[in-house]
């Protein structure tokens, strides 16, 4: 990029723009009527007691089927059959999208626009997960220019075609742009296909974030 500012920052979407659902047991168990505490899994919090997490972070399963074992769980101690994943998000935090948005991913969003940087999310799930009406009620994505979903275009991260088709979108090189995720398997592809990334910390926020406004001359305000 001969020294040039990137142009457009891309983000993943859970995780990284909303806080995880390890962070947010004490709201889910209140929204299903459950006992403080009966969520126990805590994966990047405390990887040594979910072997399931282990398990996924060694690829030997996916995040999605991480997440389909959960919500199966958790629809069973409500006594239900949750099949997918959009059902345990939003019995769990529909009622309030925006307090699942994590503050820190606000402040970088608003930063970004204001000085005319561009805006996109790459997720593998986002409607898969969230469910399209659960993005809806969400004003802040009205900021990001282009949305790639694996939910539609079935080409999930790190397949290089998943980077490539944001690149397209914004129509822009893939090293003038810098891309957040949270899963280290998918920040390996996005510097295989050329692009700056970020290995997001949902654990440090505020650091992640202000290291992804760097390249842009932009601080977390």
């Amino acid at each position: 990029m001969n020294g040039a500012k990137p142009q457009a920052l891309v983000l993943d979407f859970g995780g990284v723009v909303t806080r995880t659902l390890f962070e947010t047991h004490a709201l889910t168990e209140g929204a299903l009527g459950l006992k403080p505490g009966t969520l126990d899994w805590r994966g990047p919090f405390d990887p040594a007691s979910d072997p399931l997490w282990r398990s996924m972070q060694a690829d030997e399963i996916s995040e999605r089927d991480y997440w389909k074992t959960r919500t199966h769980e958790v629809g069973r101690l409500v006594g239900e059959d949750w099949q997918d994943m959009s059902t345990f998000v939003q019995r769990a935090r529909g009622a309030e999208p925006q307090a699942v948005i994590r503050p820190e991913a606000e402040r970088a969003m608003l930063a970004a626009h204001e000085a005319d940087v561009r805006l996109a999310i790459l997720s593998n799930e986002l409607d898969l997960f969230y469910g399209k009406s659960f993005r809806e009620r969400l004003p802040l994505l009205s900021l990001f220019e282009t949305i790639i979903d694996a939910t539609y275009t079935k080409v999930l991260k790190p397949d290089p075609r998943a980077y490539a088709m944001v690149g397209e979108a914004l129509n822009l090189p893939l090293s003038a742009c810098v891309f957040v995720d949270d899963q280290k398997r998918n920040v390996d592809g996005a510097v295989a296909a050329g692009m700056l990334t970020v290995h997001f910390d949902v654990a440090q926020p505020a650091r992640s974030y202000a290291e992804a406004l760097g390249p842009f001359g932009l601080t977390l305000s």
